[in-house]
């Protein structure tokens, strides 16, 4: 009997230790050295003689911004779920990051607001808080240790196919043309990934690609930290489409080098932040208080704003023919509307279905179906969340999956019940945060729960009758 995608989606997020190493390739290539990338050399290194990682910028252990991430400047949350899987391939991860400067946001020091109105205590676990840039280094140091590991610095131009399999990358390097034989290709190019066109231009079955336009906008600014523990460390506060339309709401958190990195977001023609005194006046004006003790700090450089305009998914398990030795991982599978926070640690569960597909000594000369199908679980989790909550904004037109109706209003029932009762804040986050499949919301007593829960906080309102 086929097992649940719940029961599927737990055994891909356990965090126990990694299979014994079992060496069943010779050359395995990564295309692109983002956070998917390093993660999928990790697992790769415990698989392979030799990993070779291609990317166009310069891949080196300092904590600097990449051309090749456009949205780095950006606020970024490592969900526990993700913490826990850097902790199960790099053991000692989180000490390490400690050390060199990341901040452990406790639940002690955590507040989530939901419309002006503070939630009850959720999720007891603590979470890593850092740039992008310096987290991505640190996951870059323990991989390039690895002594199987090497880097190349080109740009990846395609792929060499004979009529079963990928048998090479293409690349331009500063050195001219060069080719890497391969025994498994792993695409982690991000969004933009071009292996839709590689594929196609070698007569292989065009992937299918899901957009859903979004139209989402960011300005982040990083502020002086006069404390090195403070009382709050994050403060997360959100905005329904009911009481604010296209706002998506707010959030700061202490980083590495004593800053605070305060973020607002919002949908279609919102857009914070256009001016340095617009996203503080904003900050300080429109959300709780506890932003305006940030921002009145001294703000370090400039406002950095982004745009995405849709979220992303291509359904590999879809294609009826598709070549062997090839997979893909990261946002180069599925690319999710950012303020959810799903994109690294999407990308270290990418990984762990990668561990389980190899660790099985699959068939190499065969399609991957059954990395594919591990991996539509945890692309299907994460993309129901992020896109239910986005279809209930005004500027999101779908499309809208069948029932929609009918799960946004217990999705509804379930984040309002999250604002007053301790145990469906819990369920919530535990979904949220990545570490429980969405079923885990799904179940009948959790939605009586809520259901009651939101009855007695009307009554205690005033507002008895439920809408």
């Amino acid at each position: 009997m086929p097992r649940s995608d719940a029961k599927v989606f737990a055994s891909i997020s356990a965090d126990g230790d990694p299979t014994a190493p079992s060496v069943i390739l010779g050359r395995a290539v990564v295309l692109g050295g983002s956070v998917g990338g390093l993660l999928a050399a990790r697992v790769l290194a415990d698989y392979a003689e030799r990993v070779v990682i291609i990317d166009r910028d310069e891949l080196t252990a300092a904590g600097a911004a990449r051309v090749g991430v456009p949205q780095g400047s950006q606020i970024h949350a490592l969900l526990p779920a993700g913490r826990a899987q850097l902790e199960r391939w790099f053991p000692g991860f989180s000490q390490q990051a400690v050390a060199r400067g990341v901040y452990v946001a406790s639940a002690d020091v955590r507040r989530t607001y939901l419309d002006g109105r503070l939630k009850v205590r959720g999720s007891d676990v603590a979470v890593l808080s850092a740039s992008r840039p310096f987290l991505e280094s640190l996951i870059r140091g323990r991989t390039l240790e690895l002594p199987n590991v090497e880097v190349v610095r080109g740009r990846v131009t395609g792929l060499d196919l004979s009529a079963t399999a990928v048998t090479a990358v293409r690349y331009e390097s500063m050195d001219g043309p060069g080719v890497e034989a391969a025994d498994l290709v792993v695409d982690a190019t991000g969004r933009s990934s071009r292996l839709g066109d590689w594929l196609a231009r070698g007569g292989w079955e065009r992937l299918p690609l899901t957009r859903m336009t979004i139209n989402i906008n960011y300005a982040t600014a990083t502020f002086r930290r006069a404390e090195s523990e403070p009382a709050l460390g994050t403060v997360l506060a959100i905005c329904s489409p009911g009481a604010s339309g296209d706002i998506a709401g707010a959030m700061f958190t202490a980083i590495e080098g004593d800053r605070w990195m305060v973020m607002m977001g919002g949908y279609g023609d919102s857009q914070p932040g256009r001016t340095a005194e617009d996203l503080v006046r904003r900050l300080r004006e429109d959300f709780p208080p506890e932003f305006r003790g940030v921002v009145e700090s001294e703000m370090l450089g400039e406002v950095e704003t982004y745009r995405q305009a849709d979220s992303r998914r291509r359904d590999f398990h879809a294609l009826e023919r598709f070549p062997a030795r090839l997979v893909s991982v990261g946002d180069a599978v599925s690319s999710f509307n950012p303020i959810y926070g799903q994109g690294m640690t999407s990308a270290a569960l990418h990984a762990s279905c990668l561990a389980r597909y190899l660790s099985a000594e699959p068939d190499l000369s065969v399609a991957a179906r059954e990395f594919f199908a591990l991996q539509r679980v945890v692309v299907d989790a994460a993309w129901g969340i992020s896109t239910s909550a986005d279809l209930s904004r005004p500027s999101v037109s779908g499309p809208y999956p069948r029932g929609y109706r009918i799960s946004s209003w217990v999705g509804n029932q379930i984040q309002e019940a999250s604002v007053t009762d301790p145990t469906v804040a819990r369920r919530f986050d535990a979904v949220t945060q990545m570490d429980r499949h969405p079923s885990y919301l799904a179940t009948p007593g959790t939605v009586l729960r809520a259901i009651r829960a939101n009855w007695r906080a009307r009554r205690r309102a005033g507002h008895p009758h439920t809408p």
